[in-house]
């Protein structure tokens, strides 16, 4: 191998060491799983943005409760339903279930009903913040994993230093280019999964304040229905 192959990049890494280059194999998986997570996460937050408008949009038109309730029963039979529809579907379902068993107080009705939408509210938690903690994760330990890849090629061209006569820049270089790849590698998996994960955090959160808005402006509604019909 000549000095131009031996400082292309696939050069550097396929001359590193065995530990190096498990780091660097290491950081290319986290790199490729954050991105297709990216991907994933930046699609489903934008879809359950435009179904909670979309939703909202429907429910303040003044819409029967019943009729929207209705509107959503294909979409529940195929599982298609998430978001805040499914705030609405499990607290409605609840509500009407008590109501008409004709034996529970006004009282345990809106307590049977708040406590399904909070169940539903966890789920879509769930839903919402998948995949966050890995992207975090991934966004804070992959510049140390780098690093520490770094630290073990450049001991490893020191020792080699050692073991010869004269050492010139020629014979460091290879040596040193390749373990500044690792921390390459490491910025390089890192500086997307932080990016994402700080702006799909922001992202959740605003969907997770708009749902429990919409849950407590909800159960007001059935308060007042429960209490208008008893």
């Amino acid at each position: 191998m000549n000095a131009g192959e031996q400082l292309s990049l696939w050069g550097l890494v396929s001359s590193a060491s065995l530990l190096v280059q498990l780091v660097m194999l290491m950081l290319l998986l986290a790199s490729v799983i954050s991105w297709v997570m990216i991907i994933q996460r930046g699609t489903y937050l934008s879809r359950a943005r435009k179904s909670l408008i979309n939703f909202e949009r429907r429910f303040w038109s003044g819409s029967d409760l019943n009729q929207l309730f209705r509107d959503g029963n294909a979409a529940a039979e195929k599982g298609k339903i998430d978001g805040v529809e499914s705030l609405f579907r499990a607290g409605f379902t609840e509500f009407t279930r008590l109501r008409q068993q004709g034996k529970s107080s006004p009282a345990a009705v809106m307590e049977g009903t708040e406590r399904a939408m909070r169940v539903a509210m966890s789920r879509e938690q769930e839903k919402v913040e998948m995949n966050l903690p890995f992207l975090a994760t991934v966004g804070s330990v992959s510049p140390y994993i780098g690093l520490f890849g770094t630290v073990w090629g450049i001991m490893n061209s020191f020792r080699g230093l050692a073991t010869m006569h004269q050492a010139t820049i020629a014979t460091v270089a290879p040596g040193i280019s390749e373990a500044l790849v690792a921390t390459a590698m490491g910025l390089f998996a890192a500086i997307p999964a932080v990016m994402a994960y700080n702006r799909y955090s922001a992202k959740a959160e605003w969907l997770l304040s708009s749902y429990e808005t919409f849950a407590e402006e909800f159960s007001s509604i059935l308060h007042r229905k429960v209490h208008a019909a008893s």
